[in-house]
């Protein structure tokens, strides 16, 4: 394990359900999720009901903050499915989305920008956690 990369742990439910979104991709929509699949192998994998409430899990909104400046912002992560245009969702299956599964608040990651220089973002609060509001079969 890169040892820049924060510990994870994702909730059975959830690895569940991406394992099965990961079987309907084309070789070469794999070859471009290979980060999420390496994010999978490396996580603690723990009973919903098990989860810590301040764990990033699917559907989860997060507020994050730029370490570079003042700015923060909130983004919802979701599978493919349940993506939005209104700039509010991430899909699991985005380089940055695929990042944010697991995180703890107080976690920093580099997340790669459209442009492909790296940003530095800390997790600043979990907003909204399906698993620490009881929903365990969402």
């Amino acid at each position: 394990m890169n040892a820049l990369q924060p510990e994870i742990v994702i909730s059975e439910l959830d690895l569940n359900r991406i394992e099965q979104i990961l079987t309907t991709l084309s070789h070469s929509e794999l070859e471009k999720v290979a980060t999420l699949e390496d994010e999978l192998e490396r996580a603690d994998v723990v009973e919903p009901v098990a989860i810590p409430g301040n764990v990033v899990t699917m559907n989860s909104t997060v507020k994050f903050s730029v370490s570079s400046s003042q700015q923060t912002f909130c983004l919802t992560l979701v599978y493919p499915k349940d993506m939005t245009n209104d700039g509010k969702t991430i899909s699991i299956l985005a380089p940055a989305g695929s990042a944010m599964l697991g995180l703890l608040e107080g976690d920093e990651i580099e997340w790669p920008t459209p442009d492909g220089k790296p940003m530095k973002v800390k997790v600043e609060e979990i907003l909204y956690q399906p698993e620490r509001a009881g929903e365990f079969h969402r």
